[in-house]
């Protein structure tokens, strides 16, 4: 990836340095508010800032208003941010009364400079640095955002606090700019669309973190999970189902048990043994693959599963569809000779591309992590082919690409693809990751030509992620307002009135039979508000049907970005919305 400048990083910097110091005004004007409330930390994000506090009752948006006042007060005061150095126990003197404070100062090292930032009556621990003073800061460039909760240290064991997110910038400017810019995120929140669009639910009170598919969400993700299919089929993968849970010896033998318990759900007993649901496939896969002898004829196989699994995810840290409890991922298994790891990598990645444009994400970039210091499992020689096929596989395909040196995994290199969105917002969706690991754990095999058993490459490969947080970005990524091969419904049949009602159900039936997901709007509200309500649902075709229509055996569309299509016979309808199907494109 292309390096910023040094002016550019230079910008960045006192950018940070700006917002790290409205995060003490911020403090400072809730200590105004609320006098005994007990601080605790308060970093530069990106966009923005926050800050931690311990409150004697829950704020509110009217006190987001008063602190904010209190912070334009402090800021037109012109105080000076000046920076002390104290010895850990007059540090520990001065903080007595922050608990939260005593326990940073506690666990720094003896050696570490202890300093401590000054802003009229407000001190905060602080290694900064700070703008001088606070006139350097724009009491008309910060907006105070959100309250959120959050654990102190991210410890679901200790105490929840009260988190005020804010923005800020150098130009008022340019702070609208980023205002509106979280106004059309708002807007594009895949929940809120979500719930708009009847397309799927959460129920806290059956289970945080696991998704309920209605019937329209349903519908899209049975298009994609079909065209997801069809697509492996024609690449070479045979699709396998495994079950949802595994005896405690596969997690023992896999090392999940050891390094990923935490993230598991508590195991089931039955039949004096321990079975745990699957949070992850790769298991369940090798003991495919070691169902009997493997010859080099047999490789490489290619293995995918739409396979759904378990992960228990800190209640803090869930959110809508991107980070659940149980979700369908989409993945893969590429177990091939090494002579044919070269191959089957630039095959992996140009499929994976393939997918990602397929759902309308064109700018795409990879990251590239290598063999990390330290203990490692694999031949060196291994590791260095396998990141030399990933880097090759990446060039051929002209990608822009950054290298992490020394983040690849203990078990292997791999490759991030990551998308940027409507919004410029990056996600990271496919992994192409290599496993020295599990092939030994599980004496993985096959026989070679010269008659002798050898280990096989291993490739874990997913192209979407996860279904459920892919839907998430997709759904953000089209603000809902999605290709029409992928919309819930791609066409709503609205008679202008009840005379046309016998008409209008035939033009249904014959847009369901021909394989398009069309719904009829029959009831007493006027066609306008027919129509208003289709475009609310952001409905690619609404086929308004009155006198002429019927008299004609025709049709009208009205399309959902307002083009009026009028006197098309239905099949020519018909055939005009498949169109739009095979291309996967917009109305």
């Amino acid at each position: 990836m292309a390096e910023l400048s040094s002016k550019e990083q230079k910008k960045l910097e006192k950018l940070a340095t700006m917002r790290h110091s409205m995060a003490h005004v911020m403090a400072a004007g809730v200590l105004k508010l609320f006098p005994e409330a007990k601080i605790a930390i308060g970093p530069a994000i990106e966009n923005g800032f926050y800050y931690d506090f311990d409150l004697p009752r829950s704020l509110s948006e009217e006190d987001l208003e008063v602190i904010s006042e209190n912070m334009k007060g402090i800021i037109r005061e012109n105080h000076p941010i000046e920076r002390e150095e104290v010895s850990r126990a007059k540090a520990l003197e001065l903080f007595a009364d922050q608990p939260y404070k005593v326990e940073l100062i506690n666990e720094l090292p003896e050696d570490e400079v202890i300093s401590l930032y000054h802003l009229g009556d407000f001190t905060d621990l602080c290694r900064g640095p700070h703008v001088e003073d606070t006139s350097r800061l724009n009491p008309q460039a910060f907006k105070l955002l959100s309250i959120a909760g959050a654990y102190w240290r991210g410890d679901e064991k200790r105490p929840m606090l009260q988190r005020i997110y804010a923005t800020a910038f150098g130009d008022p400017k340019l702070l609208k700019e980023h205002l509106d810019h979280l106004e059309e995120l708002k807007k594009r929140d895949h929940r809120r669309i979500g719930k708009e669009q009847d397309l799927f639910s959460l129920h806290e009170d059956a289970g945080p973190g696991l998704v309920y598919w209605h019937p329209k969400g349903g519908r899209m993700r049975v298009a994609v999970e079909n065209f997801w299919r069809e697509e492996h089929y024609k690449n070479g993968y045979e699709i396998v189902f495994t079950p949802h849970v595994g005896k405690s010896w596969l997690w023992e033998t896999s090392g999940h048990l050891d390094f990923y318990k935490e993230s598991m759900y508590n195991p089931m007993e039955m039949d004096k043994s321990d079975y745990y649901c699957k949070p992850m496939n790769c298991p369940f896969h090798i003991m495919i693959y070691n169902e009997g002898k493997k010859s080099y004829r047999d490789l490489p196989c290619r293995w995918a599963e739409l396979g759904t699994v378990y992960r228990y995810e800190k209640s803090g840290t869930l959110h809508g569809l991107t980070r659940v409890r149980g979700f369908t991922q989409d993945d893969a298994h590429i177990i091939c000779t090494p002579d044919q790891m070269d191959g089957e990598i630039t095959e992996v990645l140009r499929f994976s591309l393939y997918m990602l444009k397929s759902f309308g994400f064109d700018n795409i970039s990879a990251y590239l992590s290598t063999r990390p210091e330290g203990k490692c499992v694999g031949d060196v020689s291994d590791w260095e082919s396998a990141q030399e096929a990933l880097k090759k596989a990446i060039e051929k395909e002209g990608l822009e690409y950054g290298i992490d040196e020394g983040g690849g995994a203990f078990y292997g290199p791999k490759i991030d693809l990551k998308v940027k969105d409507s919004m410029g917002r990056e996600w990271q969706l496919s992994t192409i990751q290599f496993d020295f690991n599990l092939p030994e754990r599980f004496n993985m095999t096959f026989v070679d030509t010269d008659g002798r058993e050898k280990r096989p490459f291993m490739v874990h490969r997913a192209q979407l992620g996860s279904l459920d947080r892919f839907f998430g970005v997709m759904i953000e990524n089209y603000g809902g307002a999605f290709p029409v091969w992928l919309s819930p419904v791609q066409a709503q049949v609205i008679p202008v009135g009840h005379n046309f009602d016998d008409y209008a159900d035939g033009v249904w039936k014959k847009l369901r039979a021909a394989g398009i997901r069309a719904e009829k709007d029959l009831g007493d509200d006027r066609m306008n508000a027919k129509i208003r309500e289709a475009q609310t649902q952001k409905i690619p075709y609404m086929f308004v049907l009155g006198a002429n229509e019927q008299e004609e055996g025709k049709v009208s569309i009205r399309t959902r970005t307002g083009e009026q299509i009028n006197g098309l016979t239905l099949d020519e309808a018909i055939a005009l919305v498949q169109e739009k199907i095979a291309a996967k494109a917009m109305p």
